[in-house]
């Protein structure tokens, strides 16, 4: 039988202690509310910017200008901001700049040598839109931020299932103590609820099958917030877009902006048209806007390398002190392991799956469909990602999640059913056996990656592949069913397995109903961009226990949704 703790009671509990998760509780808390962060790791070096972070967009005045206008044209050249919606733009454009000088406060770097320093994801001539700052420290210092705000942590305490009561509305959450050897399970309930979990970095395969961590994001995501949502009714949005990214081939770690060369052939020929030698103030941007430059490039038996030799002294000072910061620790010590001279050598990179780039649907208060249920970070699916958006969504949804607990009152008299199918649930994992009939966590995780990645992944899809590897989801489902595990830490990840299967048949259905060719959803049967799809979400609902898939606009105006 699983061991279970005390209940524990709050006005806002945050399932996530990431930089949205951490700024939600903040603002939570700076309303008055009680707040409980539960996070699976600590919240010190947790989320995906558990390694720091060296770019933050963000929007000020005195830099930028009065009129914002321009500042957005930049931002609406990047190809993922067409999966969100105009007034969540313009709040990053309000707010942002209110978060940098908040963290400048509290104690993160967000000047460089004193100023302000703007540079990377850019185009020579153009304004640019990402501030350059040392955010190595910042988890840290947002943990202690919380603290003082009287926000209580609870660490090791991975969130696993969303409570509702009668009428559907907002009850708390299970969460599970893996400190130990044995998982505890752990009730909270609370008024209003945050999810800031993240999204699922191990849906696809990574080109390191033996090494399933090697992610680009925060490999212990596992899109828990998400499922949980959409399990509860809440709408979930641009699910079938394919997220991707760019770096060192074989080290999946992000943040391509900090480097400062140019993408080449392996003659040293730059392959875009921005810049021919290496460029501290905008990067090369030819990676932001053409992902398949690897694959075409491969196709003709041309491999691609980040070429940074003609960089001075100062300018490769300048990018090792951000790789840094971003976190690309390992990547600098293995590089510096073989040898590497940035000076001689190029370093080859390749792009990366990188799961989904989407998921809940909030308005501008942060809430989702469901009332009392709010959601910041990457696992919103019409906002800003990144740290910025996770940073500014993350606390404007925190303050008003703690409006609404404020006005809310909870029943503590009434029984939830989903507290003792948890304690069934988990008593029956618990109970398997470890033999060959029960497959362990690894063993789903693995099949459900490659079947993502051959069925629905970023290079082609069509309604046969989509079919196809429904089917193979299904088969997985019943063999999930039997997962066993031999310690808490097993025991969470087959929670995780679970959470990520759900999400993996969310994405195969929103893929199936967009019948066009748009972004990194590629179609072979519908290969061209269909113009009456232009301004169209497709959303993905459980109504009466089916899930209900559609469209809807996005939001062009500044109007608050």
């Amino acid at each position: 039988m699983i061991a279970e703790k005390e209940p524990l009671y709050c006005d806002v509990l945050v399932a996530g202690g990431g930089v949205a998760g951490l700024m939600a509780a903040i603002g939570a808390a700076g309303q008055g509310a009680e707040v409980i962060v539960a996070e699976k790791a600590n919240t010190r070096r947790s989320g995906c910017s558990y390694g720091g972070n060296d770019h933050f967009c963000c929007y000020i005045p005195e830099v930028h200008g009065e009129d914002p206008s321009d500042w957005i044209k930049e931002w609406q050249r990047i190809p993922v901001t067409g999966n969100t919606d105009m007034p969540r733009l313009m709040q990053i454009v309000k707010e942002s700049f209110l978060v940098v000088q908040d963290w400048e406060k509290w104690g993160i770097p967000m000047r460089h040598n004193g100023k302000w320093e703007f540079c990377g994801h850019g185009m020579p001539g153009h304004m640019n839109i990402y501030l350059k700052y040392a955010g190595g420290n910042q988890k840290a210092v947002l943990t202690e931020q919380a603290k003082k705000q009287g926000v209580r942590i609870l660490n090791h305490m991975p969130f696993d299932t969303l409570l509702t009561g009668k009428n559907g509305e907002i009850a708390g959450g299970v969460c599970i103590d893996v400190s130990g050897k044995e998982p505890v399970m752990q009730v909270i309930r609370a008024k209003s609820v945050i999810l800031c979990t993240g999204r699922t970095p191990r849906m696809y395969a990574t080109e390191t099958a033996a090494v399933m961590f090697n992610v680009a994001g925060c490999p212990s995501c596992a899109g828990a917030g998400m499922a949980e949502a959409y399990r509860a009714g809440a709408r979930m949005v641009n699910m079938e877009n394919a997220g991707s990214g760019i770096g060192c081939k074989y080290l999946n770690r992000g943040g391509k902006a900090t480097w400062i060369g140019v993408y080449s052939d392996i003659e040293g020929k730059p392959l875009g048209p921005f810049v021919t030698k290496p460029s501290i103030q905008y990067g090369d941007f030819t990676g932001d806007i053409w992902h398949d430059m690897f694959s075409q490039n491969y196709a003709k038996g041309n491999p691609v390398f980040m070429n940074v030799t003609e960089g001075t002294d100062e300018d490769i000072d300048f990018m090792v002190w951000g790789l840094n910061n971003e976190g690309n620790t390992c990547t600098l010590n293995a590089l510096k392991e073989e040898g590497f001279d940035f000076h001689r050598h190029m370093v080859e990179f390749g792009r990366k799956q990188g799961g989904t780039v989407a998921g809940i649907d909030t308005n501008c208060q942060g809430e989702t469909s469901v009332p009392g249920l709010y959601a910041a970070g990457d696992e919103v699916g019409n906002g800003v990602c990144g740290v910025a958006g996770a940073a500014v969504i993350g606390r404007i949804a925190g303050i008003n999640a703690a409006k609404y607990a404020s006005e809310t009152k909870m029943d503590l008299e009434e029984p939830i059913p989903a507290v003792e199918s948890c304690r069934k649930r988990y008593n029956e994992i618990l109970e398997r056996e470890d033999d060959t009939a029960t497959p362990d966590w690894k063993e789903i995780n693995i099949a459900i990656q490659y079947t993502m990645s051959d069925y629905c992944g970023g290079t082609v899809r069509s309604e046969r592949l989509l079919q196809t590897g429904m089917e193979h989801l299904k088969r997985l489902k019943k063999k999930a069913a039997m997962m066993h595990c031999s310690d808490s830490h097993t025991f969470m990840r087959v929670l995780e397995v679970d959470h990520i299967l759900c999400l993996a048949e969310l994405v195969m259905k929103s893929a199936m109903e967009r019948k066009e060719t748009r972004g990194g959803h590629k179609r072979a049967d519908y290969p061209f961009t269909n113009p009456l799809y232009d301004g169209k979400f497709v959303t993905i609902q459980l109504v009466d226990g089916k899930p209900e898939v559609g469209f809807r606009d996005q939001i062009t105006s500044e109007r608050r949704g």
